[in-house]
């Protein structure tokens, strides 16, 4: 049973079309029944429009098997809380209909995603709302963001940089957080049986991002080549053994081959 990326993965990060085998993977596990989740740290479209996105392109994901970080949320707000959000205009609308409130004076919630233009007087910005007492909190923590062809730091990056400058805390809501995980396995076990992480495979382009957190709690892992990195050689070398997936595949298409 597997944990299944999207960006990089199932789709292109510059096209946003499946990546090569992405379709008919999904449609094999659907038709050989093998439970699995998709699990996405996408947060630019609220959680139905971006599913029905996917759905449109081919892949056959029920929404039952799908899973974004705007899909838990709640868990890290309470009631009332303003927050200071930061990333791209769609993600701020997103929070804004979905009925947080977004203050840039007395914020007690400093809230992360991804954007390829961050400023500077952004980054200050943020600073003094943490050194004044608000809580930090990342979307997601993915390492790299890619878009146009170009690599970026991600959610990831800049969170680590807001803690080495101010040495707050910070909590993630999507992947690699423990607690992302263990919704998804929640939710994957609805599907039939009750299962622990030892019995998931994780397929994903990101691979400290991703796999590396999968792995601390029993998961085996997938990494492939579609997205972040052009070959296994730009971050295996860089990384403890331990931290090594089982396996590396280019695309999903070398992955349905080889089951």
């Amino acid at each position: 049973m597997f944990f299944v990326d999207v960006q990089g993965t199932l789709i292109e990060d510059n096209t946003k079309l499946p990546v090569r085998g992405a379709v008919s993977f999904i449609d094999h596990l659907n038709q050989a029944k093998i439970p699995y989740m998709v699990i996405t740290n996408s947060t630019k479209y609220p959680s139905a429009e971006f599913l029905g996105y996917l759905n449109s392109i081919g892949l056959a994901i029920p929404k039952e098997r799908y899973l974004d970080p705007l899909m838990v949320l709640e868990r890290y707000i309470g009631e009332g809380e303003k927050i200071a959000a930061y990333g791209s205009e769609p993600f701020l609308n997103v929070l804004r209909t979905m009925g947080y409130t977004l203050d840039y004076n007395t914020p007690s919630i400093v809230l992360i995603a991804i954007k390829e233009d961050f400023k500077a007087d952004e980054y200050a910005q943020m600073i003094e709302f943490l050194l004044s007492g608000a809580r930090l909190i990342g979307m997601h923590e993915t390492t790299l963001y890619v878009k146009n062809h170009k690599r970026y730091p991600g959610v990831g990056a800049i969170l680590k940089m807001l803690e080495c400058a101010t040495s707050c805390r910070y909590d993630v809501v999507g992947k690699p957080s423990p607690a992302f995980f263990q919704e998804a396995l929640a939710r994957l076990n609805l599907q039939g049986g009750e299962r622990t992480f030892d019995e998931v495979t994780i397929i994903s382009d990101d691979l400290k991002g991703d796999i590396v957190g999968a792995q601390e709690l029993g998961m085996k892992g997938i990494f492939v080549l579609s997205g972040k990195y052009k070959s296994a050689d730009e971050i295996l070398p860089l990384i403890p053994k331990e931290q090594h997936p089982n396996a590396v595949y280019q695309d999903m298409q070398e992955i349905l081959e080889n089951l």
